[in-house]
């Protein structure tokens, strides 16, 4: 888990302790880390995807993820690790965005839900 004082890469500061990933998205985070890992579910999630063990650039995996990325996709989907379906995660990918700094408005968007459900997860699950 990162700690306070991180950065995302993008400039924005990282506030306390990475939201711990749930069950079904937990072998995602440790095969791809955490911002693969969340580009990977918000583009796939919901759907059954094959997991090639030699990708090529056209693969629409690659493009997200890239190829060490799928590989390693693949590899832990031999080991049946990988759930059949792509989770949504849409709790955890809030948890995620607000603790990347995030607001309402943008998570709502990201999504596809209303700013009334982020702000449920964020009581919830106290996110603020």
């Amino acid at each position: 888990m990162q700690n306070t004082g991180n950065h995302d890469g993008t400039g924005t500061a990282l506030v306390g302790v990475m939201p711990r990933p749930p069950a079904q998205v937990a072998p995602f985070v440790e095969a791809l880390g955490p911002e693969l890992a969340m580009a990977f579910i918000l583009r796939f999630g919901g759907s059954e995807v094959y997991l090639p063990k030699n990708p090529t650039e056209a693969n629409a995996l690659v493009a997200v993820i890239g190829t060490e990325g799928t590989r390693a996709l693949h590899e832990l989907g031999q080991t049946g690790w990988l759930p059949r379906r792509i989770p949504l995660a849409n709790r955890w990918l809030a948890a995620m965005m607000a603790w990347q700094g995030h607001s309402v408005t943008e998570i709502a968007w990201t999504l596809r839900v209303s700013d009334v459900r982020i702000r449920e997860y964020r009581r919830e699950d106290r996110l603020a």
